[in-house]
């Protein structure tokens, strides 16, 4: 995707070329009062719905288990998180509208329980779900107006990191110009046309790669934008069973494929299935590879640029409306809806 005269109508691209300067003008602190509770606890859950937690979740939980410090960070959806003891956790709430029934309801048992540390994560001021907890982080990046939430993913994953490295006591080697300088690169890719051929005419794209929210938030946004279906297959699921419903009128896209695997991958799914491996990689690989800038750290974000970039474009390519979803809604369970349902 570029920044040429054929995005300028679309909301959905214009709000992710805004993400880099997110990137650049993030306050790490935002995330210090809660970052304090969590330590203080020992334990820290990151829960809310859809975009709002696969990949700013699943990335700070990355980031934790690399720096082999800090309390421990689960994450779950809010009904499910209703159902544990949580009186020894901090918890964060992501709700970019600040109306998501699943986490105000979470929200309201852990104020009816006592818990104290119930942080909301917001892009709106003056929310229910702000009414509920003892503190607020109102996103920067403000509301967005396409139906995929792209650049709020992005800040939110941000002062999860931030709360991470807080703890930990490791600030990011990379700075903030250089991550946003990387993303709007990852951004502004031309993606090779015959990938883009490729994956409109897929039956269903899959994506493989690290449970870091990278693929599996990719999987949700090819439904969204493109209106494709998608799967996520965690790690090496695509070679362990995942091949017997493939066929090759589908794509596989591998995200940051591991060395150790790739041989595995074009001897069952190329050669065995059929189907066409494209990777999104700082280097080389086997597959026809999507290279991105690389990062000593940061590089998960650059990936899911790039992801972006490729979903744009396919979105395009079939003529899909980017910002006006037929059936997804851009508050998934609104709180008042639930209550007038």
């Amino acid at each position: 995707m570029d920044q040429s005269d054929r995005y300028t109508g679309y909301a959905l691209a214009r709000e992710m070329m805004e993400t880099p300067s997110i990137i650049r003008a993030f306050d790490p602190a935002r995330a210090n009062e809660p970052a304090d509770a969590a330590a203080e606890k020992g334990k820290v859950l990151l829960t809310g719905e859809g975009s709002s937690r696969i990949f700013p979740a699943k990335q700070a939980i990355r980031t934790a288990l690399e720096l082999g410090v800090g309390p421990a960070i689960h994450t779950e959806g809010a009904r499910q998180a209703a159902r544990y003891d949580l009186s020894r956790h901090a918890v964060l709430l992501a709700s970019n509208s600040g109306r998501t029934s699943e986490v105000i309801g979470l929200a309201r048992l852990l104020a009816e329980s006592g818990n104290p540390h119930r942080y909301a994560l917001t892009a709106n001021e003056g929310t229910v779900l702000e009414s509920l907890c003892t503190a607020t982080i109102v996103l920067a990046c403000g509301t967005e107006r396409a139906v995929a939430a792209t650049k709020s993913v992005v800040e939110q994953a941000l002062v999860y990191e931030s709360l991470v490295r807080r703890i930990a006591g490791t600030p990011r080697k990379v700075s903030a110009d250089e991550l946003a300088g990387a993303f709007e690169e990852a951004l502004s890719l031309s993606i090779d046309a015959e990938i883009v051929r490729a994956a409109a005419a897929a039956r269903t794209i899959y994506f493989a790669g690290f449970n870091d929210g990278v693929a599996e938030e990719l999987t949700l946004k090819t439904n969204e934008i493109t209106r494709r279906k998608a799967d996520f297959l965690e790690g090496t699921y695509a070679v362990h069973g995942g091949e017997e419903v493939m066929d090759p009128g589908d794509l596989v896209v591998v995200v940051d494929p591991v060395p150790e695997d790739t041989e595995k991958f074009l001897d069952v799914l190329v050669r065995g299935v059929g189907l066409r491996v494209i990777a999104i990689a700082d280097r080389d690989t086997p597959f026809q590879t999507i290279r991105i800038p690389g990062l000593a750290e940061g590089s998960p974000c650059v990936q899911l640029a790039a992801g972006w970039n490729l979903l744009v474009e396919i979105g395009l390519a079939l003529g899909v409306d980017l910002d006006h979803a037929r059936r997804a809604r851009k508050v998934g369970n609104d709180v008042e809806s639930a209550r007038t349902g």
